[in-house]
């Protein structure tokens, strides 16, 4: 798939640059050309030296190299390239991007390009969830920028762990294939939620539900087959999420619409997450104990946001949006009422009463629920159910 497409990998300041020495080579294993940028911070990590052996190419490192811009280096990298790939993607280099700024050659790149830029971020959890990188974040997204992750794990520093770290390269090798598939939904962004919400009691309980969101990620992912630009909202799900989209990993159902609503403008939304319906008013601030009088706790419960409805009837509406409706009984009848309360286009149904082993299992029996009527589908494998959702959306987008 990457045979003659030419990758400039731009390498941004952290200490996952070390990182981009296996990634130059897993594209080229993949016959991809691949030029490199380095910014000053990214040779305080690896050395120009090393990035050159593997890509067999002068690495550009200043923007008033003499030699490099009598013809306009700048412009001309960023012309002679297919792809843009920015890993790490700093927070520094984010924001410089979502502002416009070109002060340096990876900077003055980007802003020069007119082909596609996948980032893959890299920095310390902090620095992911302040809400100037989420507004850099949602931003560049909605310029087109594509993201493949970050990852949640163990930080460089020591007892520093959360969503942060940058994807493995054979992670951002996907989603540069994927970048460059051509499908039925290229160019169109998808936005996709999946798993259960964790609602917190106290700071060790919570209200869940049983999904594990292996149907919503085998939808994420047959639709990034299809060539879309999938932004994944998850919560915490049992399955991982799938490589080359972007994922936002969330907890509760407060987390989750903020997620969708910063990743929103999209062409279509599948709601695929098991959203819950209910927290509890005021969580614990401590681990709640017995009392030795035999009485459970009285807990108060809030009604939480509908987050399918908010999309559906929002000012940032998708061209479609697609419900799920888990249901044990009169499926079709309660679906078809859902859809008509929600605002949605269709709501996929589903039958998960404990007897058929479909919620947490391995298939799913769904019914489409349209303005058109009833859809039924047989019993199948998740992954069969995403492809056949995914080609039924992408031909209702065509």
């Amino acid at each position: 798939m990457l045979a003659g497409k030419q990758v400039l990998l731009i390498i941004g300041g952290g200490i996952a640059a070390y990182k981009t020495l296996d990634l130059i080579r897993r594209l080229r294993e993949r016959g991809a050309g691949v030029r490199a940028v380095m910014t000053a911070a990214a040779q305080e990590f690896i050395t120009p030296l090393s990035v050159g052996a593997l890509t067999a190419d002068h690495v550009f490192t200043d923007l008033f190299d003499r030699q490099a811009e009598q013809d306009v280096g700048h412009i001309r990298l960023s012309r002679e390239a297919d792809l843009l790939l920015v890993a790490p993607a700093t927070a520094d280099l984010m924001a410089k991007l979502a502002a416009g700024l070109a002060g340096d050659l990876a900077s003055a790149v980007l802003l020069a390009t007119d082909k596609p830029v996948l980032m893959a971020p890299a920095m310390n959890p902090r620095m992911w969830a302040h809400p100037a990188t989420r507004r850099n974040h949602a931003l560049l997204q909605a310029d087109g920028v594509a993201f493949v992750g970050p990852s949640r794990g163990e930080m460089a520093e020591r007892g520093e762990a959360g969503l942060g770290r940058m994807a493995e390269p054979l992670e951002i090798v996907a989603a540069v294939e994927a970048a460059f598939a051509a499908g039925p939904l290229a160019g169109r962004h998808v936005l996709v939620t999946s798993g259960p919400t964790h609602e917190p009691i106290d700071p060790v309980r919570y209200i869940a539900n049983r999904s594990s969101g292996a149907q919503g990620t085998a939808i994420a992912a047959a639709l990034r087959d299809l060539g879309a630009r999938v932004t994944f909202v998850t919560g915490p799900a049992t399955v991982p999420p799938p490589a080359g989209v972007t994922v936002v990993a969330v907890e509760t159902a407060h987390e989750m619409l903020a997620a969708v609503q910063a990743a929103l403008p999209a062409d279509a939304a599948v709601m695929a997450a098991a959203v819950a319906d209910w927290r509890v008013a005021n969580p614990g601030g401590q681990k709640m104990k017995k009392d030795g009088s035999g009485r459970a706790p009285a807990l108060e419960f809030a009604e939480n946001p509908d987050i399918l409805a908010t999309v559906s009837k929002g000012p940032q509406r998708p061209r479609l949006v697609v419900g799920f409706a888990a249901e044990t009984e009169k499926v079709v009848e309660h679906a078809t009422a859902k859809r008509l309360r929600k605002g949605c286009d269709w709501i996929v149904a589903n039958d998960v009463s404990p007897a058929t082993g479909i919620m947490g299992g391995v298939e799913n029996a769904v019914t489409i629920i349209s303005e058109a009527g009833a859809e039924a589908w047989p019993r199948l494998a998740k992954d069969e159910v995403a492809r056949r959702l995914a080609a039924k959306i992408a031909g209702a987008l065509k």
